[in-house]
């Protein structure tokens, strides 16, 4: 691969990584041309704040001036040269990050590559502590065609390409040495799209059918591997098949989308033991949500009984009351119950099906209450059904879109004293209603 192919995959590889962790960012960032959207150190420090949980100083605004660019880099390879003593820059500079020198950069964004994901997350691996922690290893010039990053100085015992070799041993380890496939490198080895599929199946043995995929095109094997990762283990598409099938891949692109695997491969024991608890959890979960939604039903029915059942006004309404009360009494498990635990903030079957239980028997006896308050006599009926519809637009949701933060509290605090004005004179309602009924 000629040097500005090679610059152009990294790139690509480098920016969707880069970006993958910036959507994290709040509010989500994206770089879109990494040579010039690095340059005033913005984004590299929101980066680097992400990946190491710590805040930094940063010069922000939109009138930011060179003097503020060199400031921000500065500020971000002085946090990385001090980064447990672990790495160090030789041959990049403020300017260098500034001025958008396609080496230099995509130099830095290796190195950090190399230390935030490739070396930590090998060094979490006990089998794999003597290959990359122990032996604290950053090395930039991971293979001979690698061209484009500047070198990195380590420790003079460092091992020369632990992170690398580290990575590769879990690959053999782990997923292709049991299948029969040579895999030597980050490069050639990766071309046919067998290799990504052996990491899959290795991870997730049901996924793939390796017999099938073993006699396909390269480029259709590649392809369905990237999605199968993405939709199944969350891993991001950093990869595109036609970088990786040709003669020689980059292998720093390789290296950053296979480390992205080991985040699916905790000690094995520790696993399956989490992975037992949660699912003890959900079941009981699950239980716990069907019963709440069978009791839920049955409370539907009575009330459906109750309403048919012959009796006076206040036979009705010690009726509505006593259901009423068993209601109120499950609000806080049910709002429990419905405590999204998906990462995407949905709502399980179960839950769902509880919502729609709750939601059917609330509004069945709100019908039920308006109907008895609208049976009593003048002026008692017509206050009841007024106060019934004001609180029916109390429920209603309100949004307070681009809103100051202080009009916003302001507005809530109105809302929140008009709800309890109304609830007290529903409340004295309810009195002069049981007053009522008590002596008729």
């Amino acid at each position: 691969m000629q040097r500005v192919e090679q610059e152009a995959v990294q790139k690509r590889t480098f920016t969707k990584w880069i970006n993958s962790h910036l959507a994290k960012h709040v509010p989500p960032l994206e770089v879109k041309d990494l040579f010039d959207d690095i340059k005033d150190g913005v984004m590299l420090l929101a980066l680097l704040e992400i990946l190491s949980g710590q805040k930094l100083p940063c010069e922000q605004g939109k009138k930011l001036k060179r003097i503020h660019w060199v400031a921000n880099i500065g500020t971000a390879l002085k946090f990385l040269e001090g980064r447990k003593v672990r790495i160090r820059l030789v041959n990049i500079n403020s300017t260098d990050i500034v001025d958008g020198r396609p080496s230099i950069v995509l130099g830095l964004v290796w190195t950090i590559i190399l230390y935030f994901q490739i070396e930590e997350l090998t060094s979490s691996l006990p089998e794999l502590q003597a290959f990359s922690s122990s032996n604290s290893s950053l090395d930039s010039s991971t293979s001979s065609t690698d061209t484009t990053s500047p070198p990195v100085k380590r420790r003079p015992l460092a091992l020369q390409g632990g992170a690398r070799k580290a990575l590769l041993r879990w690959v053999q380890q782990t997923a292709t040495k049991c299948l029969g496939l040579d895999v030597k490198d980050f490069g050639p080895s990766w071309r046919t799209g067998l290799a990504f599929f052996a990491v899959i199946n290795a991870l997730r043995p049901n996924l793939v059918d390796m017999e099938r995929v073993w006699r396909r095109p390269n480029r259709e094997n590649l392809q369905e591997a990237f999605l199968l990762a993405e939709t199944e283990l969350g891993i991001p598409q950093l990869l595109d098949p036609e970088d990786v099938d040709v003669d020689k891949p980059d292998e720093k692109s390789v290296m950053t989308y296979v480390a992205q695997f080991l985040k699916h491969h905790p000690d094995r024991k520790q696993s399956d033991l989490e992975e037992k608890l949660e699912e003890a959890v959900t079941r009981e979960q699950r239980k716990s949500q069907r019963e709440l939604k069978m009791w839920l039903d049955q409370l539907e029915k009575e009330a459906v009984h109750a309403q048919e059942t012959q009796g006076s006004l206040a036979q009705q309404y010690q009726l509505f009351k006593s259901l009423q009360v068993q209601l109120e009494m499950k609000r806080k498990q049910v709002e429990g119950a419905l405590q999204s635990t998906q990462r995407d903030g949905m709502l399980t079957v179960d839950q769902a099906l509880v919502k729609q239980a709750w939601e059917r028997v609330s509004n069945r006896l709100l019908d039920w209450h308006l109907h008895l308050d609208r049976s009593l006599p003048a002026p008692l009926g017509t206050v009841g059904e007024w106060l019934h519809e004001a609180e029916g637009a109390l429920r209603q949701e309100i949004t307070v879109q681009q809103a100051h933060d202080n009009t916003a509290s302001t507005v809530h605090r109105a809302l929140e004293q008009h709800k309890v004005s109304f609830q007290q004179s529903l409340s004295t309602h309810l009195r002069l209603t049981s007053c009522f009924l008590k002596y008729h």
